[in-house]
């Protein structure tokens, strides 16, 4: 029979640094550890118990901690976290989930749904929470964020080689970061080999060719992987200025006119751009930039390469994010006061509408060519180009109502756990 001393301490093996870490090496260097080393058997071992015993012992008694729900976590060299089941290392995940944090946020910001979505889809996603863009940081101005986002993104795509489909999904001042990084991480190429310069091709190939070229089969992708999910949470997609799109300042004329002057004093270039008061070398402000394409950052071809794309947003008690700012909505067009719970699975989500082809059709036909707009008629026009689903948002009967725009990702489960039912409403409609 074996006996342990009851003043054993834990001694946990320090992990050994390794130059070109794999998945393996840094489960290895993080998890590592010489059962020996965890107990002090007070008389050695007898010939009927072996070292393998010693070993299954200790490691039923660690079976409450990480290796219970086989879930494991990998520090990002570049910083973030990667999340992934261990029970999938093979087969390896397939689908990169980027998950990004508002103003002054971090990726703790996002740990609770990173962890639901690795709990639900545990063979299928491997999520990672950026971390890129934290704290004063989110005050750089979301060009340079997105830059930075875009890097970040390449450094993942790098030590996970098997991934082959990304989505992002984005809180806040995140989702304009993640547009302005997919318009840098934007690919494009044709299916269709070149015809060459053979003259003696004949006319009805020339003119075969001439059908295919019309007809055929573009494809284009995210850092070299198919794009499949862009999902935004309380994002203002049309900026911050403009009459209630700012809410805590109550739609007061005068202090929207101030918050417009003084937003670089308080949130620096990242306040010019929500507040459109940029005009970098002459230019528009940057988010009007970002609703069309430039030479060089497809903003609007990598958001239509997406096959879905999604917004989330609060219909009230969001002092941060304006409700048509944040669904991309005019005034006339969100859905009347009386928003009901369409199900009970989901009790804060109260109303969803999606745009179809046709629609599109439609209100691009209804613009008036040559008509005087505001910058924000001008970016709803651009950025319904493609199709959304809009999703709002109602925390009205939830006493963490006034928090509505930290609830509706769940930043903090403890504070903003009513938001749990939008997050998993988000995952149980995840396009794989």
């Amino acid at each position: 029979m074996l006996a342990y001393d009851p003043s054993f301490v834990l001694r946990p093996k320090a992990p050994i640094p390794d130059p070109n870490p794999t998945r393996s090496s840094l489960f290895s260097s993080r998890f590592s550890f010489d059962p020996r080393s965890w107990f002090r058997p007070s008389f050695a071992v007898g010939p009927n118990l072996s070292l393998n015993s010693v070993e299954m012992v200790a490691l039923r008694r660690i079976g409450c901690g990480c290796f219970k729900n086989h879930r494991l976590k990998v520090e990002a060299v570049s910083g973030g976290e990667d999340l992934f089941d261990t029970a999938t290392v093979k087969p390896v995940p397939y689908h990169l989930v980027i998950m990004v944090n508002g103003i002054i946020g971090s990726a703790s910001d996002w740990r609770y749904a990173a962890e639901q979505f690795v709990k639900k889809l545990p063979d299928k996603v491997v999520v990672h929470r950026s971390e890129c863009n934290s704290s004063k940081l989110t005050f750089d101005g979301v060009d340079t964020m997105g830059e930075r986002l875009a890097e970040e993104v390449l450094s993942v795509i790098r030590r996970w080689p098997e991934v082959q489909k990304i989505s992002f999904v984005a809180h806040s001042l995140g989702g304009l970061v993640a547009r302005y990084a997919i318009g840098r991480l934007y690919e494009y190429s044709s299916t269709l080999e070149p015809l060459g310069t053979n003259r003696n091709c004949s006319s009805e190939e020339k003119t075969e060719y001439s059908k295919q070229l019309l007809e055929q089969r573009n494809e284009a992708k995210i850092a070299g992987l198919e794009p499949m999910n862009f999902i935004t949470f309380a994002t203002p997609h049309l900026g911050s200025r403009g009459n209630k799109q700012l809410p805590f300042l109550c739609g007061l004329p005068f202090l929207e006119r101030s918050a417009s002057q003084t937003a670089h004093l308080v949130a620096g270039r990242s306040g010019k751009h929500l507040f459109l008061m940029d005009n970098d070398d002459g230019k528009p402000p940057l988010l009007l930039q970002m609703v069309d394409d430039s030479d060089d950052l497809k903003f609007m071809s990598a958001l239509r390469a997406f096959k879905r794309r999604v917004a989330y947003a609060n219909a009230n008690y969001d002092h941060m994010v304006g409700w048509r700012t944040s669904s991309i909505r005019r005034q006339h067009e969100l859905p009347k006061s009386n928003l009901l719970v369409i199900d009970a699975k989901y009790p804060h989500i109260v109303y969803i509408e999606g745009d179809t082809l046709d629609d599109i059709h439609n209100k691009a036909a209804s613009n008036v060519e040559g008509q005087t707009v505001e910058l924000e008629e001008e970016m709803i026009r651009g950025l319904t180009q493609v199709p959304w689903k809009r999703v709002d948002v109602s925390f009205q009967k939830s006493k963490q109502r006034l928090i509505a725009h930290s609830t509706i990702q769940v930043k903090t489960y403890w504070l903003n756990s009513d938001g749990a039912d939008v997050v998993y409403h988000m995952i149980d409609n995840f396009l794989l």
